[in-house]
């Protein structure tokens, strides 16, 4: 079962706020968004299919994850549940 963390989200904002996630901390470790597989839009939120490496870990496959990363805009806040 998915749960859904609220983090804390350093973002890429060109034409609006929170165009695309480029890293985050969660459970204390900072994760560096190596790719977007997917992203959507739905009424009030941004929503993001991201894998990541570990700012601390190696680069290489073996510590690659996924997670969908939500921005939430009335609140101004993000949510992860990872996959």
């Amino acid at each position: 079962m998915a749960y859904e963390h609220v983090i804390q989200v350093q973002c890429y904002s060109g034409r609006s706020y929170a165009d695309r996630p480029a890293s985050f901390v969660w459970q204390d470790e900072q994760y560096e968004v190596k790719d977007i597989e997917k992203e959507w839009i739905e009424p009030g939120q941004k929503h993001f299919v991201v894998v990541t490496t570990s700012a601390k870990g190696e680069k290489s496959g073996k510590d690659e994850k996924r997670f969908e990363i939500c921005y939430y805009e009335r609140e101004d806040s993000w949510s992860l549940t990872e996959l």
